[in-house]
């Protein structure tokens, strides 16, 4: 099976400045080796984590879905990042996965954070999506989506979780420990990119974008509130000669995932 190359683009956002940070995160993916198979742009990338969804929310037609569809195509690579999306008045928190060819996938964040919540305006996704690309197969999730193993949980049905987030950075040492959690129980890759700075909310982010083996080593770690082009390669052979030498998975719980 062929590595899998992956780029995580950990940086500070233009606060509700689409075009600028559309604009930074091209110069930055202009730069990437061309074997790089995927990259990973944090939560929010176009806007931040503004609670202003009726003024900055788009249509899958719409600019940024656009952009997104154009940079995989043009430079060859999976782009995966989430942004606001409008369907009616219903406003969500989407993962947009963008493939060479067009197409593109989507998952709407499930678990909303308190701000997303209390805002009224965002809505939960119901739906776990996985997708394939180099015969990987890929979880995607959201921030929040971290601390929940259930929904995470590993049917059998992927090799490693993306994972966007705007993480605070008073929860770092959480995030880190909830990372290995999820690639230890799950015997899969977690690649996780965050953003630095601060945001218009005034949250500050601390980064520690990170790769992390399905044994909870961390193959690859950011350094703290630093700009950062985060590069890993996922190993197909050795993920598949670890869960045969210890089959953890064939334990597992059934269970029915009720929403």
């Amino acid at each position: 099976m062929h590595p899998y190359r992956l780029s995580l683009l950990q940086t500070g956002l233009f606060w509700e400045e689409r075009d600028r940070n559309l604009d930074m995160f091209e110069a930055m993916i202009q730069g990437l080796d061309r074997g790089v198979d995927a990259v990973l742009l944090p939560e929010m990338f176009q806007t931040g984590f503004t609670m202003d969804a009726e003024r900055h929310a788009e249509t899958m037609d719409g600019p940024t879905a656009e952009w997104m569809r154009k940079i995989s195509s043009r430079y060859g690579k999976a782009i995966g990042g989430s942004i606001i999306i409008s369907e009616g008045d219903v406003y969500y928190n989407r993962f947009i996965w963008a493939v060479p060819d067009g197409t593109l996938s989507t998952y709407d964040k499930r678990h909303l954070f308190f701000l997303e919540r209390d805002s009224g305006n965002y809505t939960a996704g119901m739906r776990r999506v996985v997708v394939e690309d180099k015969g990987w197969r890929i979880l995607l999730a959201v921030c929040y989506d971290l601390r929940f193993p259930v929904w995470l949980r590993n049917r059998e049905d992927y090799e490693a979780i993306f994972l966007v987030a705007n993480w605070p950075a008073p929860r770092r040492d959480v995030w880190h420990k909830l990372l290995m959690a999820r690639a230890i129980e799950n015997q899969c890759y977690v690649a996780a990119v965050n953003r630095i700075g601060s945001d218009g909310n005034g949250i500050d982010y601390s980064g520690d974008s990170m790769v992390v083996d399905p044994k909870g080593n961390i193959v690859v770690q950011a350094e703290q509130e630093a700009e950062a082009i985060l590069d890993a390669t996922l190993d197909f052979d050795e993920l598949m000669r670890f869960k045969t030498k210890f089959p953890a998975w064939q334990d597992r719980d059934e269970f029915d995932l009720k929403l």
